[in-house]
């Protein structure tokens, strides 16, 4: 494949195939209609307008449709959209395939899953053990293709398990330098956090929100999902209360999303982890598509700012 979206400069011409991630209507102010296009390939994402979309426009460029794209790269808002000059759905003949325009963990599934494994084997409270493993046996084949996110941090392929295997790796070394940190409660709170994802999002290939994503979200639908498999295996007692609220409190406070802020150190670690986690992936990604003595894009999650690439290496 030729070099991807996410390695194109302001100016250039990009002329080849991408997955329609998103595609939404809009009127422009001359009151005609127009189409605000997601583009994306296995490097990045990119923004196009196609502007006066006719009513075939909006049949033939749907999400996960391929299409042969040309136009310049622009730059508005500090983002980098393209103007598009020509676009026409692939057809059959010209032999590319949606799933080699998707974005995928940089590790294999069956490490990831064994990663995990090994975790589920280390912990020694049987109720906290019980419960994570049954929800790992669960969801193992939807958690290991899932991405973590529509948008801004590990939205591929295996997002969520590389997000939760990477968090892992965190949480281990914190535990090396904290030893008083209830490990199984802090492991445990990172292999759940998530996975009300599983529900939130529409599949793999273009993820949406789902209508229970969209008017429930992840945490409340996990929390609740806690509580009943707790008493399908007939756990009682404080570790399933805890596992909840680990859960309820990880976006950090009521504005992020958290109806609760952490009330326990490992619930705190938790948030915190994740943060670093979300962070390090935008950051790592951005910054490898950038020249050295130049700026990131804007990055929206991260409060908007550019980030710049030292012409130094370590």
């Amino acid at each position: 494949m030729k070099k991807g979206i996410g390695f194109y400069n302001v100016g250039e011409i990009f002329d080849y195939f991408m997955l329609i991630k998103s595609a939404t209507k809009g009127v422009a102010s001359n009151g005609k209609p127009f189409l605000t296009l997601i583009l994306k390939d296995v490097t990045g994402e990119i923004e196009a307008k196609l502007w006066e979309a006719t009513p075939e426009d909006e049949e033939l460029f749907q999400s996960e449709q391929l299409v042969k794209i040309s136009g310049e790269v622009n730059q508005y808002r500090g983002r980098s959209q393209l103007k598009i000059h020509a676009i026409r759905p692939a057809q059959p003949t010209d032999g590319v395939h949606a799933k080699d325009f998707i974005e995928k963990a940089p590790v294999e599934k069956e490490e990831l899953m064994s990663r995990l494994t090994e975790i589920i084997f280390e912990m020694k409270n049987p109720n906290i053990q019980r419960i994570v493993r049954y929800f790992i046996k669960r969801y193992q084949e939807d958690l290991l293709v899932y991405p973590a996110a529509v948008k801004n941090h590990h939205e591929y392929v295996s997002g969520l398990a590389y997000h939760t295997v990477s968090m892992l790796n965190i949480a281990k070394e914190l535990k090396r330098l904290y030893p008083e940190i209830n490990a199984d409660l802090l492991y445990a709170g990172v292999i759940l956090h998530d996975l009300g994802k599983l529900k939130e999002l529409s599949g793999v290939t273009a993820p949406s929100y789902t209508l229970a994503g969209k008017l429930i979200g992840h945490i409340p639908m996990m929390v609740e999902e806690i509580g009943q498999v707790a008493r399908e295996l007939e756990i009682e007692g404080e570790e399933v209360t805890i596992l909840q609220h680990m859960v309820l409190s990880h976006h950090g406070k009521a504005e992020w999303g958290s109806p609760k802020p952490p009330l326990v150190r490992e619930a705190e670690l938790l948030h915190l982890i994740d943060l670093i986690d979300a962070k390090m992936n935008m950051l790592n990604r951005a910054l490898e598509k950038t020249k050295p003595g130049d700026f990131t894009d804007r990055l929206f999650a991260m409060d908007n700012r550019s980030f710049y690439k030292p012409l130094f290496e370590e």
